[in-house]
C-alpha cells in the first residue's frame, strides 16, 4: 500500500467522495475537505504529499489557498488544480504559483490517476518565493486562431533577438500584452519599463529619458530604469518629432548623456514600440520620422483586430468569466453557446479591451445564473448609444489641438473610472488595463488626486 497522503478539496460532495473512493482503491490514504477553511486547517496540521484542489468554493477559492501556501516559501506538497471551467491561462497562473498540474472537470478517471502518479513520482516544484527574482512568468496573449498562432510564433522568434520590435494594431487590441510576452520569453533579466507620454513633454524630455546630474547627485532616467530589460513605447505615433529625434539619435549612437553631464552612458535596453495600424501612412504624412520608423521596424508584429479572429472570442469569454471571480470576487456566470455566437458576430470596435469590460459589466450588474441574450443585446445597444452621444456631444473637443484634446479626454476618463473604483488606484489599474506605476505618473501629470476624485464620486 502506498504511504503518500492525499488531500481532496472540493465543495461538491459527489465529486469529493468519488475521488476519495477511487484513490483509496489504489491504496492511497485520503482526507477530504468540503471548503477552503477546512482545507487550510488540514494542510496546516498534516502537510499532505498531494493536494487535489478545486478552484471554485463558497468561502476561499483554490487560487487564494495556493497563494497562501506558496507565500510561506516552503510548499512541501504537490498541488494539482481541478476546475469545471478551467482555461489555459488559469493553468498558467496556478503553475506560476507552484501547482504541478491541472485537470479539468468532468474528471476523466484515467487522466486523474495518471496525474496523481506523475505528481507523486516527481519532486515538489520550487515555490514563487524560492525562485530567482529575475525569473519571469510567461503569459501568452489570448487566442488560438490561425492568425494568433502565427503571431505568437513570430513573437517567440522575436524574443530570441535583441533587435527593436515594432507592434502595430488598433486601440485595445493588446499591443502592450504582446510586448510583455516577447519580453517574458527573452533572456533579458531586467524589467519592461513603459514610457509615459505625458511625462515626455518637450521641455523635460532629456531629464525624463536620460536622467540628470545636479550638484553631483545623479537621478536615473527612463533608460537607466530599463537597463538590462525593455523600454516600451505604447503610442509611437503620439510622440512629438523632437522626442522621436532624440530616440532615433540614441538608437543610432548607442549612447546617451544625462542632463547636466557630458559623460555618455551605453544604451543597455531593448526598444519595443506600439503604434497605430496606419503607421506607414503617418510616416508618409511626416507625423512619424522615417529614419526612426526604419530603425525600429526590424521585427514587425501586427496584432489583428478582434473582428478578424472571431474564433478567439469563446476562449476570451471563458478566460475573463473565470478571471474576474477569482481576482475581483465577482459572481461566476456561464455564457451559453448562443450568446457566445452572438458575441462572435459583434464588430468589437474597442477590441479585447471592449470585450473584457463588457464581461465585467455583465458580472457586476447582471442577474444570477446564465447570461441571457437580452443582457448582451442591451449591453451592445448601450455601447452604441454611448458612442453616438459622444460623437454628437463633444464637438468642442475637436476644436482643440491634438495634445490638449487627448489630455482633456484622459483627465475626464480617468476621473470617471477612478470614481467607479471608489478612489482605489489598484482597482483603476485593473479596469483600464494600465500598469500601476505608469498610472500613478499619469494621474499626477493630469492633476488627479484619488481621494478628491472619490469624494466627488460620492457627492454625485
Amino acid at each position: 500500500m502506498s504511504q503518500a497522503q492525499i488531500l481532496v478539496v472540493d465543495d461538491e460532495p459527489d465529486i469529493r467522495e468519488l475521488v476519495r473512493e477511487i484513490l483509496e482503491d489504489e491504496g492511497y490514504p485520503v482526507q477530504v475537505a468540503h471548503d477552503g477553511e477546512s482545507a487550510r486547517l488540514i494542510y496546516a496540521q498534516q502537510k499532505p504529499d498531494l493536494v487535489l484542489l478545486d478552484i471554485w468554493m463558497p468561502d476561499v477559492d483554490g487560487i487564494t489557498l495556493l497563494k497562501e501556501w506558496s507565500a510561506s516559501g516552503n510548499l512541501e506538497s504537490q498541488i494539482v488544480i481541478m476546475s469545471g471551467h478551467g482555461t489555459l491561462e488559469t493553468a498558467v497562473e496556478a503553475t506560476r504559483l507552484g501547482a504541478c498540474d491541472f485537470v479539468q472537470k468532468p474528471l476523466s478517471l484515467a487522466k486523474l490517476l495518471a496525474t496523481v502518479r506523475k505528481a507523486l513520482d516527481t519532486k515538489p516544484q520550487p515555490t514563487v518565493s524560492n525562485r530567482s527574482s529575475r525569473e519571469k512568468p510567461v503569459t501568452a496573449p489570448l487566442g488560438s486562431s490561425p492568425a494568433m498562432r502565427v503571431l505568437l510564433g513570430n513573437a517567440k522568434q522575436a524574443a530570441k533577438s535583441t533587435s527593436p520590435v515594432l507592434i502595430t494594431g488598433e486601440t485595445g487590441s493588446g499591443r502592450e500584452t504582446l510586448a510583455r510576452y516577447v519580453h517574458q520569453l527573452s533572456p533579458a533579466p531586467g524589467d519592461m519599463v513603459l514610457l509615459d507620454h505625458t511625462q515626455a513633454s518637450d521641455k523635460n524630455t532629456r531629464r525624463y529619458l536620460f536622467g540628470s546630474v545636479i550638484d553631483g547627485e545623479s537621478v536615473d532616467g527612463l533608460l537607466d530604469e530599463a537597463s538590462g530589460g525593455v523600454l516600451f513605447v505604447p503610442e509611437l505615433h503620439e510622440l512629438s518629432t523632437n522626442i522621436q529625434g532624440l530616440l532615433n539619435n540614441t538608437l543610432e549612437s548607442g549612447v546617451y548623456s544625462p542632463q547636466g553631464s557630458g559623460e555618455p552612458r551605453p544604451l543597455a535596453c531593448r526598444f519595443i514600440c506600439g503604434a497605430s495600424e496606419h503607421l506607414e501612412q503617418l510616416v508618409e504624412d511626416g507625423q512619424v520620422l522615417a529614419a526612426l520608423y526604419f530603425r525600429l521596424n526590424v521585427l514587425p508584429l501586427r496584432v489583428p483586430p478582434l473582428r478578424e479572429r472571431p474564433d478567439d472570442i469563446p476562449e476570451m469569454v471563458r478566460y475573463f468569466s473565470d478571471w474576474f471571480p477569482v481576482h475581483e470576487n465577482l459572481p461566476y456566470r456561464q455564457f451559453s453557446v448562443s450568446v457566445q455566437n452572438r458575441m462572435r458576430n459583434h464588430s468589437w470596435p474597442g477590441n479585447v479591451r471592449e470585450l473584457r469590460n463588457l464581461i465585467k459589466r455583465l458580472l457586476v450588474l447582471g442577474a444570477e445564473g446564465e447570461v441571457s441574450m437580452q443582457e448582451v443585446e442591451s449591453a451592445f445597444s448601450h455601447s452604441a448609444r454611448s458612442m453616438e452621444s459622444s460623437a454628437h456631444g463633444r464637438e468642442e473637443l475637436f476644436e482643440l489641438p491634438l495634445r490638449e484634446a487627448r489630455e482633456q479626454f484622459e483627465r475626464e476618463y480617468l476621473t470617471y473610472q477612478l470614481q467607479k473604483a471608489g478612489g482605489s488606484v489598484g482597482k483603476l489599474a485593473e479596469s483600464v488595463g494600465m500598469e500601476r506605476t505608469h498610472l500613478y505618473r499619469k494621474l499626477r501629470s493630469l492633476g488627479i488626486g484619488p481621494k478628491s476624485a472619490s469624494r466627488e464620486g460620492r457627492k454625485k
